[in-house]
């Protein structure tokens, strides 16, 4: 057993890599920038961590979601590895800790978001790393042709001066040809280095329904269905609702979304991953950490605004290899709905300047200061108070985002922070003076590991249970003992953020790029007209659409989908048609044939050999010659 295989089996209980994991920790031990395409559930993670953990040195790793860091933070610790995290909402004391660990404390991982990256403190830091492995994760962020592009992305190649000799490796589970080459030349690959895993799903049906009562349709389906699965709405009100309705028929439903306290969202996934839950209805919010593995459906009743976003969120389903479906519900409303979304999307730039100006009143950020300042920010009640739509809101602090202006925080960081000021000899030279309060510094030392280190994260809700506390009280305490400096004890934050990256201008010297707001304005309309154009098609199967798109062709098709399923004008399924009209347009490109010898080499049933070809006749696709042969019309 190699050393990777080792490692693997030691940390992670595996035997065997799954399919691409073992060429890309191979591509990065050789020295080469690598692009890692690899579907939803197809383990990322596991090449940069494999690789890191072989050889000395730290991997940072960069990605935008704060969720995501604290999630594969706390599983690497929970395998006795070492790794750290620095992001915006940090204490400038949380983050001089992290750094310093970083530096002298033989870490393995630095997760860190790309906003970091533009923080002169944390690049005098940032040189001294020994790094083995720059990974980028969710690598289609630095592109502006992909669907979610983030400026601050852009700040990663400039990192790489420091590091001329340290491999990068970009990881992404969803990006167009265009993209794939994007990402290369943005992260200055000096060769092309893509590793890709086909996205073919055999066991996943793609399915399209026109239904004009689409709710009922949906209701219907799942309560004859067996298993579980998600539903994937767009809006906050819709997942309560059809959670409720869904409840009524006797299905055991809960809802999931953003705006929910973060402890709930917790106890709502947990039980879902556990079964108590058979459905969950969604918005996208539910996607991070998803990995279970028999989910059975993936139902839309409301269209995604990309295909990128559909394929991600259907590829849930089916991961365990079984059967499973990926069924999208629409009727003629949701062109009309979708365009809007396009539009909501880009406020005119006048307003987006309005939005700003009162943003900073709001936050009382005075003209010339608030560089770097960071603000809890509750968008609801700003767009209330200054008469906005909560959509101009939204899109246009994203688009203030992409210019550099701002970073909009939406997943608040929700994990309480604690760490021990005191050494751990002090603390039993301290007389607290209270029986409760040494009680809870020993059930902080015997729950958690590395408090005198760094900040670890605690579970309040745990420890009130096991001291015999309510929250209320587990919190006076907590915040008694930092009062003493005995802890630093830093409370969950509920609430979005802000923080601005430069000094605040004048409204009339706020500039919105034409790449940032004409270009991809045109590339989101691109990216709806795809998903309309898939959800109405007839022809060709689902999965070929789908693999076409992210510029996998020649698949053929799945035989399973409604399109395959469904019968072609000429009589026979559409599956079948395919089938035969590709070895008819094979066959005649070698050379014309009779008819008779085209039914022959064809191979298939006769009958519907002669429907195809009669039909492509009728079409013009084929002609007969003067000699009486058919060929390929030019």
């Amino acid at each position: 057993m190699d050393t990777y295989s080792e490692i693997l089996l030691k940390h992670w209980g595996f035997d065997q890599f799954r399919p691409l994991q073992e060429d890309i920790i191979h591509a990065v031990a050789a020295g080469n920038d690598t692009l890692g395409l690899m579907p939803t559930g197809g383990g990322k993670s596991i090449t940069f961590q494999v690789f890191s953990l072989s050889t000395e040195g730290m991997c940072l790793v960069i990605t935008p979601l704060i969720a995501l860091i604290n999630d594969q933070v706390e599983n690497l610790r929970s395998k006795g590895i070492k790794a750290l995290a620095i992001y915006s909402g940090m204490t400038a004391r949380e983050i001089e800790i992290a750094s310093n660990n970083a530096v002298y404390g033989d870490y393995k991982f630095l997760y860190v978001s790309p906003e970091r990256l533009s923080s002169p403190n944390f690049l005098e830091f940032l040189i001294r790393f020994k790094l083995n492995l720059i990974t980028v994760d969710e690598a289609h962020c630095i592109s502006q042709w992909g669907y979610d592009f983030r400026p601050s992305y852009l700040k990663i190649a400039e990192i790489r001066k420091f590091f001329p000799k340290v491999p990068v490796l970009a990881l992404t589970a969803t990006a167009t040809p265009e993209v794939v080459d994007d990402i290369q030349d943005k992260l200055l690959f000096p060769r092309k280095n893509l590793l890709k895993k086909s996205f073919v799903r055999d066991n996943l049906t793609y399915l399209v329904r026109r239904k004009e009562d689409k709710l009922g349709y949906l209701l219907d389906t799942v309560s004859k269905s067996k298993g579980c699965g998600i539903i994937y709405v767009r809006s906050r009100k819709r997942c309560r609702e059809i959670s409720d309705l869904l409840r009524q028929q006797d299905v055991a439903a809960d809802f999931y979304h953003a705006g929910l306290d973060p402890v709930l969202r917790k106890e709502k996934q947990n039980k879902w991953m556990k079964g108590e839950s058979r459905v969950m209805v969604a918005t996208n919010a539910f996607g991070m950490g998803i990995d279970k593995p028999d989910v059975r459906f993936v139902l839309h009743p409301d269209l995604p605004d990309s295909l990128e976003a559909y394929f991600q969120e259907a590829g849930r389903a089916g991961r365990d290899g079984e059967r499973s479906v990926a069924l999208m519900i629409c009727n003629d409303s949701d062109q009309r709905r979708l365009h809007k979304m396009v539009t909501d999307a880009f406020p005119e730039i006048d307003r987006i300047r309005d939005v700003y100006q009162a943003l900073c009143d709001y936050l009382q950020v005075a003209v010339g200061t608030g560089k770097f300042g960071f603000y809890t920010f509750q968008p609801e009640d700003f767009a209330r108070k200054f008469s906005f739509p909560f959509t101009t809101v939204h899109h246009s602090l994203k688009l203030m985002e992409r210019e550099g202006y701002l970073e909009y925080t939406e997943e608040p960081d929700s994990s309480s922070r604690l760490y021990f000021l005191a050494h751990r000899d002090e603390l039993y030279r301290t007389d607290t003076g209270s029986k409760n309060l040494e009680q809870l510094i020993g059930m902080l030392l015997r729950s958690y590991t590395g408090l005198f280190n760094d900040y670890v994260r605690i579970d309040e809700v745990l420890l009130a249970r096991r001291l015999s506390m309510t929250a209320d009280e587990l919190y006076q305490n907590l915040k008694f003992l930092s009062q003493q400096k005995i802890i630093h004890y830093i409370p969950r934050r509920e609430a979005p953020a802000i923080q601005f990256l430069t000094e605040r201008v004048d409204k009339s010297r706020i500039r919105i790029s034409h790449a940032n707001y004409r270009d991809r304005k045109v590339n989101y309309q691109t990216r709806v007209d795809a998903v309309i154009r898939y959800a109405s098609s007839e022809y060709p199967c689902r999965s070929e659409q789908l693999l076409a798109y992210f510029g996998e062709r020649g698949s053929g098709s799945c035989g399973q989908c409604d399109v395959c399923k469904g019968e072609h004008k000429s009589g026979i399924s559409n599956s079948e048609f395919e089938d035969i009209s590709f070895k008819i347009s094979e066959l005649l490109s070698i050379q014309p044939l009779e008819i008779k010898d085209l039914i022959r080499q064809c191979e298939g049933n006769e009958k519907n050999v002669l429907k195809v070809a009669r039909w492509l006749l009728d079409q013009g696709n084929l002609e007969m010659d003067s000699f009486n042969l058919l060929v390929l019309k030019r």
